[in-house]
């Protein structure tokens, strides 16, 4: 049998659309498969590679037969049993996650840019941070992200300033956009998409309704190529669980000092001959991160903050 090969653009409630490049196909899971897959993760979600086989006299239906290796996956943890997580896949084969900020007006918030940069950092994506609204300021804290190897885009929905390049990076891949509320994240969707930003607000309006209303998360795609991705997990930062004896890893600064501390399982707070403060003392670490740090890592080892 040969089977085509696509991508999952929605999922809901066990229903899958899938793109093959020629329509998109409504999928349900393959049994087989169900059985294999529910105990290690997610079964399929959007940015899914998968392979399909179209049903005889049906036309536009299939059955998922394979989910391809994901090359990373954004998920959220939850605390599982013996100090274990649990993870939920948000998204698979995200390319970019682009996290918006305001130059002006919603003040920046470098502690919660930090955090979103941490998630990238444990899920092994690609992160870089829109500066939105130049037009109308600009705040020099943005350039300390820079130094630090973070691609940093000068955007304006307004004006379309950034735009062009924003839509050079993500290319034919799969972005997600995040950001507190106030910063311009739909009026840039819509710069780069006309009506993408009020598509992705209708589908977030839909899953604020109640607690019992179906999660739809879906993939976007633009006209010039490649999608972008909502899901209402990836705008719930809280909902986030990070590992803390993996924090400092997240931070690029902090990985030469790690491995050099006294104790091995420093968690750089309090314990004596710390690489880490040191370097922190010395200014090869900024102070502004090191508390991002700190306070990530109190909110994590807090009982019932999640």
């Amino acid at each position: 049998m040969e089977l085509e090969i696509g991508r999952v653009l929605r999922a809901q409630s066990g229903q899958y659309w899938v793109d093959t490049g020629q329509a998109v196909i409504h999928c349900t899971l393959r049994g087989r498969l169900k059985k294999e897959r529910r105990a290690r993760t997610d079964l399929a979600v959007i940015g899914d590679r998968v392979r399909i086989s179209l049903l005889e006299g049906q036309a536009g239906e299939g059955v998922i037969e394979e989910v391809e290796p994901r090359e990373n996956r954004f998920a959220r943890r939850q605390p599982g049993g013996r100090g274990k997580y649990k993870e939920h896949v948000l998204v698979a084969n995200l390319d970019w996650l682009f996290v918006v900020c305001a130059c002006t007006r919603p003040p920046f918030n470098p502690r919660l840019l930090d955090r979103f940069l941490v998630i990238a950092e444990l899920d092994r994506i690609d992160v870089g941070v829109i500066a939105n609204k130049v037009d109308e300021g600009w705040d020099d804290r943005f350039e300390a992200y820079e130094a630090l190897g973070y691609p940093v885009l000068r955007t304006s929905a307004r004006d379309g300033t950034g735009v062009d390049a924003l839509r050079e990076r993500i290319g034919h891949g799969i972005a997600a956009f995040v950001g507190p509320s106030g910063v311009g994240k739909s009026s840039l969707l819509n710069r780069l998409e006309p009506g993408l930003g009020a598509a992705v607000g209708a589908v977030s309006e839909t899953l604020d309704k109640g607690r019992h209303t179906t999660r739809v998360a879906e993939l976007h795609p633009l006209s010039g190529g490649g999608w972008v991705a909502d899901t209402p997990g990836i705008r719930e930062l809280a909902s986030f669980d990070l590992p803390p004896e993996e924090l400092a890893a997240c931070f690029p600064e902090m990985r030469p000092a790690l491995g050099h501390c006294r104790f091995p399982d420093c968690r750089h707070v309090n314990e004596p001959t710390c690489a880490v403060r040191d370097a922190v003392a010395t200014g090869a670490i900024s102070a502004e991160r090191y508390e991002s740090y700190t306070r990530i890592l109190a909110d994590e080892q807090r009982p019932g903050t999640r």
